[in-house]
């Protein structure tokens, strides 16, 4: 089989356009690099550091980020996109013009008879309380209607102030190694080994890239992220691999 390719959080537009535009060139480059071998992509999550779409509206630029995924998409690579909590408020945008699934949770896939959970990560296992209650205040019908009674000038803009300065917002205290008896998603992972076998449990979020062994044959994998580590994950049917670009 091809390749299956794997990665997450980028954060796209932070902290501002202008310095997050050569980490969008790099990832454009990487696309280009690993289309030549891909069976599917999987994006999972915080691919930008906001996005919501009203009626009519999405967030302006990633047009090169977006062109290439249109790109890959239109050759027939299937790309498919998990939602995080900086693009929570994703829709059918992605879907419609790019003819990209979006999924705003965990799903369970199967390559050459391993099988996969697959997500962003925000918000399973014990702990993370206080993101979990601002996730429901954020996903709420009401919260989003409320939303985009903003004009996108000031909603947008309010958006990305909070998303790096609210600490709950950034994960930027999440991001070190807890320990593997602490990592609320290895635990979350040998918990659901627990009604059901799977090989690899493949999150973002943490943006710390790992390889931890769960359980017989189970892996957990973080895939990092493109703002320090520049790592992405590879199934080449036999083996999974935590690769870094160096381009």
């Amino acid at each position: 089989m091809k390749k299956v390719y794997f990665a997450s959080d980028q954060h796209f537009g932070a902290p501002t356009p202008e310095l997050s535009l050569p980490r969008e060139k790099k990832f454009v480059a990487w696309l280009d690099e690993v289309k030549e071998d891909a069976e599917a992509i999987f994006l999972l999550g915080d691919l930008f550091d906001f996005w919501f779409e009203y009626k009519t509206v999405v967030p302006k630029g990633f047009v090169r980020i977006l062109g290439k995924l249109a790109e890959i998409r239109d050759s027939g690579i299937p790309i498919y996109f998990f939602v995080g909590n900086h693009d929570l408020w994703m829709n059918d945008y992605f879907e419609t013009e790019l003819g990209i699934p979006v999924y705003h949770d965990n799903k369970e896939f199967t390559f050459n008879g391993k099988t996969f959970l697959i997500g962003h990560g925000d918000g399973k296992g014990p702990g993370d309380k206080g993101y979990k209650r601002m996730k429901k205040v954020f996903t709420n019908p009401f919260s989003k209607w409320l939303f985009r009674w903003l004009h996108p000038d000031v909603g947008v803009s309010l958006a990305q102030y909070l998303s790096v300065k609210n600490k709950l917002i950034s994960g930027d205290e999440d991001v070190k190694f807890l320990g593997e008896e602490n990592e609320w998603l290895v635990l979350y992972a040998k918990r659901k080994l627990e009604t059901k076998h799977y090989n690899y449990f493949v999150f973002g979020h943490r943006h710390l890239p790992m390889i931890i062994e769960v359980g017989q044959d189970a892996k957990y994998v973080n895939l990092g992220d493109w703002i320090g580590y520049f790592t992405y994950g590879v199934f080449d049917g036999e083996t999974f691999e935590l690769k870094k670009f160096e381009k």
